[in-house]
């Protein structure tokens, strides 16, 4: 069991590392939701968006992902927000992936800036990818992937659920995990 736990800490180690290291910059972040697919057309028409350039994720049976961000109200940054997930269950590997979170309107603006804010393991988000995914959520579930970026993607996606619609773009790596989790964020404004 101490050997399992070693080699957790090493993989998350190296995977959060690498993934702060080839860290995008918010704007190549946000032009690369722009221009994949589905998720250009929310920057017209939402309140606000939370955009996550780079979140590493890693794991052996236990796992976690953490990532930085900043958050924006009509296209001007506000404040800036941390995501931490841990997560239990079947899973092995690691990977990095930018996330975008837009917000409808004020209402849904003010329930995740009002603290400490958190995804259940049911929130969903819309993968972008132009390799192999088969499923990516907020909360781990049952998926396997694997993506060279986010040219040329083609997304679906049913809009916003409670006043958010989250998008992601694997950005490189490779994971499989059957697992259960939830996303916690929190905010501090500028």
């Amino acid at each position: 069991m101490k050997n399992l736990f070693k080699s957790l800490a090493v993989l998350l180690a190296v995977t959060f590392g690498a993934a702060g290291a080839q860290a995008d910059s918010y704007s190549e972040a946000m032009e690369s939701f722009k221009r994949a697919g589905e998720s250009g057309e929310f920057f017209k028409s939402a309140y606000g968006y939370a955009l996550f350039p780079t979140i590493g994720k890693g794991g052996i049976g236990i796992g976690g992902a953490h990532g930085k961000g900043k958050v924006y109200v009509h296209g001007n940054p506000v404040g800036e927000s941390t995501m931490t997930q841990v997560t239990v269950g079947f899973q092995l590997g690691g990977q990095a992936y930018s996330q975008i979170i837009f917000f409808e309107d004020q209402r849904a603006f003010e329930e995740f800036t009002s603290g400490n804010f958190e995804f259940s393991a049911q929130a969903t988000a819309v993968a972008i990818t132009a390799g192999v995914s088969a499923e990516a959520n907020t909360g781990g579930g049952a998926a396997a992937g694997a993506s060279g970026g986010s040219n040329n993607a083609k997304t679906s996606h049913g809009g916003y659920r409670k006043g958010m619609a989250i998008f992601t773009i694997a950005k490189g790596g490779l994971m499989y995990e059957a697992a259960l989790g939830g996303q916690k964020f929190t905010y501090k404004p500028l």
